[in-house]
């Protein structure tokens, strides 16, 4: 009789996963308040979450009103014509040319779900926003890191590590976490030198707190360089990061593939009425940059009185370096587990290669002075 086959052992299900999502580390947002409270036992109203760049002063009054008006037509699937329009006659884009999405976070996945995979390459800079290499390596595709230069974007670098398999560059101006900025010129001669058929996504989540005089017309870039995507979002200075809305500006051929790859009815009824609401609310976004200086001058007025450094932001927060103690290890993340205990959360960004630093979101002023307190007794 001959022997029976060999069968082998049923592999886990988690195993037949690509090796390249399982080499992913997720995403880790910042701590929320409620876990906080769980863990320590604190009262919630008690603390003070400085930890993942949100507007302190929440939803503009426009938006909360919107959003009460859309209630009763939750049972029908939403419409994005009225946000898409609006979104193209404040920016000058064509219609044709505005992808909506699940916060910008979800047009970044577009972007790679359409340009990147294996075989492929993306190229973006230490210390940039963690979504470029986690969409890069979920499409199995290769991310070229490029070292930062004064915690910002190398531009001449990034262009010469672009490689005959490069098919998308990111750049965040400003960028997170560093808050650092790239003036019109220097992103203009970048574009100039990257070639026709790498796409260029500039990632503008911060851009409405920079004063207008510092803002750049990066729409009027798009009919020259159709290989350029520029990102916004509604969760930064308009205050509706819970309800996740973005938008992409692009050439309408390369929005015709966003779309091809973007989920259905990707953005809900009521951030489609809020966000279209806080559009047009200009009081509140400039109400919410007075508010974001006023509470940076604040901030670093106190990091100065306590002696230590930080990196200049054009966002609404800042990075603050942490001093080792006679060469010793970093002890950022120390800072910050006290700091907790103190019931005050802000943004560890080792994992951005910077274990020395903490991210702080620039807050009202009672929540300014709480952080200012709960890092001069943790250190």
């Amino acid at each position: 009789m001959s022997a029976l086959p060999l069968v082998p052992e049923p592999l886990d299900v988690c195993e037949r996963a690509p090796a390249h999502v399982r080499a992913i580390s997720p995403y880790q947002p910042g701590k929320p308040i409620t876990e906080l409270a769980r863990d320590l036992g604190m009262d919630e109203k008690a603390i003070v979450k400085l930890a993942s760049n949100e507007n302190p002063m929440g939803l503009s009054p426009k938006a909360r009103t919107a959003i009460e008006a859309a209630i009763p037509d939750l049972g029908r699937y939403p419409d994005q014509f009225s946000l898409v329009r609006a979104i193209a006659e404040r920016t000058g884009v064509p219609p044709a040319g505005v992808v909506l999405g699940n916060g910008s976070n979800d047009l970044l996945e577009m972007v790679a779900a359409v340009f990147l995979s294996a075989g492929r390459s993306s190229v973006y800079a230490q210390h940039a926003f963690a979504v470029y290499p986690l969409a890069t390596l979920a499409r199995g595709a290769t991310g070229i890191v490029v070292p930062a230069k004064d915690y910002g974007h190398d531009l001449d670098a990034m262009r010469a590590a672009i490689r005959g398999d490069t098919t998308v560059v990111f750049v965040a101006n400003p960028n997170n976490p560093t808050g650092t900025f790239l003036d019109a010129d220097a992103l203009a001669r970048f574009l100039a030198a990257v070639p026709a058929h790498v796409a260029v996504v500039l990632d503008e989540a911060y851009n409405e707190y920079l004063p207008p005089s510092r803002r750049i017309e990066s729409t009027a870039w798009l009919a020259r360089h159709p290989n350029l995507v520029v990102t916004r979002t509604f969760s930064k200075a308009y205050g509706l990061a819970g309800l996740r809305v973005g938008y992409a500006l692009c050439h309408a051929s390369v929005a015709d593939l966003l779309h091809r790859v973007r989920q259905p009815f990707n953005v809900n009824n009521i951030a489609l009425a809020a966000a279209e609401a806080a559009l047009g609310d200009d009081a509140f976004v400039a109400a919410s940059r007075e508010v974001n200086d006023r509470g940076m001058a604040q901030v670093t007025e106190g990091l100065r009185a306590l002696g230590l450094e930080w990196i200049p932001s054009c966002g609404n927060f800042v990075a603050v370096r942490i001093p080792r103690q006679d060469g010793a290890a970093p002890r950022a993340g120390a800072v910050y587990q006290a700091m907790l205990r103190q019931g005050v959360i802000v943004r560890p960004v080792a994992g951005y290669e910077m274990p020395d630093y903490l991210r702080v979101t620039i807050g009202l002023p009672g929540e300014n002075a709480r952080f200012l307190a709960a890092l001069r007794a943790a250190l």
